[in-house]
């Protein structure tokens, strides 16, 4: 099965993962439809169809898929707080359904859909990570984690009741064209302006946001209906990429190592103190929590049946850390 060169509808075009696909896209000679809900920065310049919508609104999800081949579903609320739970599931779980319904009224041929390894249960730790490994079903863990498996379970029902999907799961997310900034990106700026004080001595496992495009398309190209890939990358301690943010940008790596427990018993503080002086909240007890997952993800399902490989996760500093200063703000922030 091969979608190549088709018309293919993407919502959250405008975030990290979006403006990295739309731009794989464009260089495969794909037509796009980007559906933009506000925050457009990351289209400027592209040849694309814009289409204002909301994922919560099926109506205009319904006039943006008309006529489309393929759709692939990244908008998401990603959240490392707990007050903004109920946006976060009406994003996460309620417009995935209304994503899937749309699909089907509109014929569409095939759905990619986004989700999230933090969406699978992480124990044990010391075992393999893989697509076998089952979905979260815990009210102890973080809204975000919840309300993705909820959204893969929308996406495995509609399988079974023959819509065309593909599930893609990647791990932390780091790369270019992340104009809003995304989480991380946030966190590597600071590494970057000598504005983090204090790391963590602790660790993810991250992947490029380009690899992540590009093995979506050759997943929408090749993959069978239904199938699931988990996207890992390289698993790196927080300490060891402030230490590569410093060779690169001349600034000095934060003085403070914090060990994990007692960076977990100080979060709830700090991110009290930064709601407070309505800051972004970087360092929250969720964003703690996040840092204890599975170190042992496997990517050798997409390896073997779509040719992924990773690029060395210090090409990927270099070349985020790069875009961040040649589009104005490393300095300007």
């Amino acid at each position: 099965m091969k979608y190549f060169s088709m018309l293919a509808a993407v919502t959250g075009a405008s975030g990290h993962l979006g403006a990295n696909l739309v731009r794989a896209l464009i260089t495969r000679g794909w037509k796009v439809r980007a559906l933009v809900h506000c925050d457009a920065r990351a289209l400027e310049g592209l040849s694309v169809d814009r289409v204002s919508g909301d994922v919560l609104d099926e109506e205009s999800l319904n006039l943006a898929f008309g006529g489309v081949d393929v759709v692939f579903h990244l908008a998401a609320r990603i959240s490392v707080v707990r007050w903004d739970r109920k946006q976060v599931e009406a994003i996460n779980v309620a417009g995935v359904q209304c994503v899937v319904n749309a699909c089907i009224s509109a014929g569409v041929k095939r759905l990619v859909h986004t989700s999230s390894f933090h969406a699978q249960t992480q124990e044990p730790l010391d075992e393999t990570l893989d697509e076998s490994r089952p979905l979260i079903d815990s009210n102890s863990s973080p809204p975000y984690n919840r309300s993705k498996a909820a959204g893969e379970r929308i996406i495995r029902a509609a399988i079974l009741n023959g819509l065309d999907a593909v599930i893609i799961t990647p791990a932390g997310m780091i790369g270019p064209y992340d104009f809003q900034p995304s989480h991380f990106g946030a966190t590597l700026l600071a590494m970057a302006q000598g504005k983090l004080p204090v790391i963590i001595d602790a660790g993810l496992d991250w992947v490029d946001t380009r690899d992540v495009a590009d093995t979506m398309i050759r997943a929408c190209d090749y993959a069978k209906g239904g199938a699931k890939y988990i996207l890992g990358g390289h698993w790196a301690n927080l300490k060891d990429i402030a230490r590569q943010v410093s060779q690169i940008t001349g600034t000095r790596p934060p003085k403070i190592v914090l060990p994990l427990w007692l960076a977990k018993s100080s979060a709830p503080l700090v991110s009290a103190l930064d709601r407070i002086r309505q800051k972004r909240p970087l360092f929250t007890s969720i964003s703690m929590k996040e840092l204890e997952s599975n170190r042992n993800l496997s990517h050798m399902k997409a390896s073997k049946e779509l040719g992924y490989k990773p690029r060395p996760l210090q090409d990927t500093i270099t070349d985020t850390i790069d875009w961040f200063k040649v589009n104005g703000f490393l300095y300007s922030r």
